[in-house]
């Protein structure tokens, strides 16, 4: 079954190949890209997003620029990670297609109201303001929505602060709201999932042994990225969180889930934004629990859909 998805993003390099695997995989239907705040600031990541379409060649995708800032808090990007643009390291193809007219909390609206209803996936990788200002504005999207799978948060770790995660982080209002949704299935692909997901040496030759522009434009993004994070955090090998999203919806068998409750904590002095998953007892129903979230991760499999997709886009 093809997945009609909307991508919610602050590319990022580890967004950049989110959106490569949900242009080039058939069983994904990228239907429009929705831009927020968060890596670097809205501009730079809605041409970042543009950029990245016209790198593979799917100028066909709408792009529609969000929110600039998360509901209560300013903006802190995330430049020591990915750079003054976002996308530092390679050279960013020039967008030939104009930006598209309207505010994407709007555009998110009028397509879930305007398509059947469950057949719309929301696959937000960045902070969740621009879905929490859909929800607000329209209550009804939510029973429209077939799932909501994001990156973010995380259930033992996280990075932005000892126990909070940067999208959650940067936002953690609009995250209280997604997740508190009981209206909606959430999956939340966190960092104890995209840890695992590491650009190791041999994965980075096999993507180099591909020799397309679009292998070399990849490489070279993990190249910055391996770079700064090891500078960072001290990671090795710099760990590719955003396309774990896409990568379960094409095939859910790369992720090993677990059902549980998720809370977003708002009032702490030490743990705003951190992502509080109930582990405890038997994993509850769906019926029970409407969250869930990852714990393993396929690391071949995963690759393997990431490479098939350099391939795909020639």
């Amino acid at each position: 079954m093809v997945e009609k998805i909307i991508l919610d993003c602050d590319p990022g390099h580890d967004d950049a190949v989110a959106i490569l695997l949900a242009v080039a995989n058939p069983n994904i239907d990228l239907i429009g890209v929705t831009t927020v705040g968060g890596n670097a600031a809205l501009e730079k990541c809605t041409y970042n997003a543009r950029a990245c379409l016209q790198q593979y060649g799917a100028t066909d995708v709408p792009v529609h620029a969000g929110c600039d800032r998360p509901l209560v808090h300013p903006l802190e990007v995330a430049d020591y990670v990915h750079g003054e643009t976002g996308l530092d390291g390679t050279e960013l193809p020039v967008p030939t297609r104009p930006l598209d007219k309207g505010h994407a909390v709007n555009w998110i609206i009028d397509t879930i109201m305007n398509n059947e209803p469950k057949t719309i996936t929301l696959v937000p990788t960045g902070p969740l303001t621009n879905i929490a200002m859909a929800m607000r504005m329209e209550p009804r999207i939510v029973e429209r929505v077939k799932q909501v799978v994001l990156m973010g948060g995380g259930y033992n770790i996280g990075n932005w602060s000892a126990v909070a995660e940067f999208n959650v982080k940067t936002d953690p209002e609009a995250a209280h709201i997604v997740f508190a949704e009981k209206g909606w299935p959430v999956t939340m692909i966190g960092l104890d999932l995209t840890h695992q997901a590491l650009c190791t040496p041999e994965v980075q030759a096999k993507i180099d042994e591909i020799g397309t522009p679009t292998a070399k434009f990849v490489s070279e993004l993990m190249d910055f990225f391996r770079l700064s994070y090891h500078d960072a955090e001290e990671f090795v090998d710099p760990p590719v969180h955003d396309p774990c999203t896409v990568a379960y919806l094409i095939d859910p068998s790369v992720i090993t889930m677990r059902r549980a409750p998720v809370e977003v904590e708002l009032r702490g002095d030490l743990t705003v934004g951190m992502t509080v998953a109930d582990l405890r007892g038997l994993e509850p129903s769906a019926e029970e629990c409407n969250t869930q979230v990852a714990v393993k991760l396929d690391f071949d499999k995963f690759w393997n859909l990431v490479i098939d997709a350099v391939k795909r886009i020639g």
